[in-house]
Parts: C-alpha cells; sequence; structure tokens
C-alpha cells in the first residue's frame, strides 16, 4: 500500500526524539490533571471510628425500635379481607 520510501519516513518520524518527547509529557500532564481532579472531588469520608462486625452487630441488635402499630402515615388500616 505504501511505497518503501515513506515507510521509512514515517518510521523516521514516530521515533524522533521531538514525537516521544511530545507523547511522553502528555502522558505525564493527563495523569496529572486526572490525580488533581481526584483531590478536588473526592466523595466526603464519615469520619466516624471503624466499629468491628461483631460489635457493631451486637449493637444494632439491641437498639432496634419495634416498628409503631398504630396508624401508618398514608392513614391506612391494615384489615383482613371479607369472606
Amino acid at each position: 500500500m505504501f511505497g518503501e520510501e515513506i515507510r521509512k519516513m514515517l518510521f523516521q518520524v514516530i521515533t524522533s526524539w521531538q514525537v516521544l518527547a511530545v507523547t511522553v509529557l502528555l502522558v505525564l500532564y493527563i495523569f496529572l490533571i486526572n490525580y488533581v481532579a481526584n483531590i478536588y472531588y473526592r466523595s466526603p469520608r464519615s469520619r466516624m471510628p471503624l466499629v468491628p462486625k461483631a460489635k457493631n452487630a451486637a449493637k444494632n441488635s439491641d437498639t432496634v425500635s419495634p416498628v409503631p402499630q398504630g396508624e401508618d402515615e398514608l392513614g391506612l388500616e391494615d384489615e383482613a379481607p371479607v369472606k
């Protein structure tokens, strides 16, 4: 498809120090931008201390509040279907 002279010239252009230097600089620039973006747009982390799972499960089972038996928020009542 390409002539032998065009292939040699294309190889020389791609392997020239200017093209390689610009490629390396662009890759480093993209990594820098990605790093800075991750610093500024990090999701906020909770500052609460981590509790081991065993203690956390025991703590949650003691503090579970029962479901109220009165009216629900929509004012609907649970009734058995009439037969």
